[in-house]
């Protein structure tokens, strides 16, 4: 198998994961979406902290990058907050898609803060991805829709930003496990004092669904780092949108949720603007 082929692989086996990692906090049941973040991160803390004792990772950000990490982490927990109540309150596949448009924004704000000029076509790109957008949200049409699917969108706003700062503290040499154990610790110690204060009681079935969201989102993390460990991400990012195919899968069979025609073509719309990205700059690299 090519290198590239596993890439596809991998990022194809980390969307399955994520959209598993959603399924798990929907069965869940009525819990906050902050104590579900909390038992999520707990996981992902366990996993982190592992690896940096296995491969002998210092437990330092190094000089200069505390507040890039604490930005990261702030947003990155932002994000995690609004699309765990997104994905109590919408349909799987509609706040899965709406997370997806971190990497629009991460465009949006590489610009404003890595001073990274985007390309026309990525200007359009991100044009047509939130129009797409608006057949999610559904403004003046119905606001019980309307308002979790806003929250989504910080959701993704809040990745972006997180995906814009990891690129920062990539670039100055800071590892990916560290990254994970940073954020992952600030999440959890963010939601303790609401999971203190305002603690849900939890069936053991609950916990269990907690913990396997946990265990799912670990095993994302750790097929799409051995992805683009394969393969640049020009090369298989596109790949990732499986996602929304597995979550929609799961709302009907699970969930008995089948997305309706406007947030279907919203989904379009979001993926032929990641698509068209996609396939212009791999062309234009191609040239140059």
């Amino acid at each position: 198998m090519s290198e590239r082929n596993k890439g596809i692989l991998y990022i194809i086996l980390a969307a399955l994961c994520f959209s598993l990692m959603s399924l798990f906090v929907r069965l869940s049941g009525d819990i906050p979406a902050i104590q579900k973040s909390f038992f999520r991160n707990l996981v992902a803390l366990a996993f982190a902290a592992i690896i940096l004792r296995k491969e002998k990772i210092p437990f330092r950000a190094g000089k200069g990058n505390t507040i890039y990490l604490l930005l990261r982490a702030g947003f990155g927990t932002l994000g995690i907050f609004c699309n765990f109540y997104a994905i109590d309150h919408l349909a799987l596949s509609d706040a899965n898609m709406l997370n997806k448009l971190s990497p629009f924004f991460a465009i949006i704000f590489s610009y404003f803060l890595l001073k990274e000029r985007a390309a026309f076509y990525q200007i359009m790109c991100v044009i047509v991805a939130f129009i797409g957008t608006l057949f999610i949200l559904r403004p003046g049409f119905d606001s019980l829709v309307t308002f979790p699917a806003f929250i989504g969108l910080l959701g993704g706003l809040g990745a972006g930003i997180a995906y814009t700062m990891v690129r920062i503290l990539s670039g100055r040499g800071v590892k990916g496990p560290f990254i994970v154990f940073f954020f992952s610790t600030f999440s959890c110690l963010a939601a303790l004092p609401y999971c203190i204060f305002h603690y849900t009681p939890m069936k053991p079935w609950q916990l269990g669904c907690l913990l396997l969201a946990g265990l799912a989102a670990s095993g994302g993390q750790f097929s799409i780092t051995a992805a683009y460990s394969h393969a640049p991400a020009k090369e298989i990012s596109v790949y990732d949108y499986t996602q929304i195919i597995f979550s929609s899968l799961w709302g009907i069979l699970f969930l008995g949720e089948f997305p309706d025609w406007i947030s279907i073509t919203g989904y379009l719309i979001i993926f032929a603007a990641s698509l068209s990205m996609f396939l212009i700059r791999r062309k234009n690299e191609r040239v140059n």
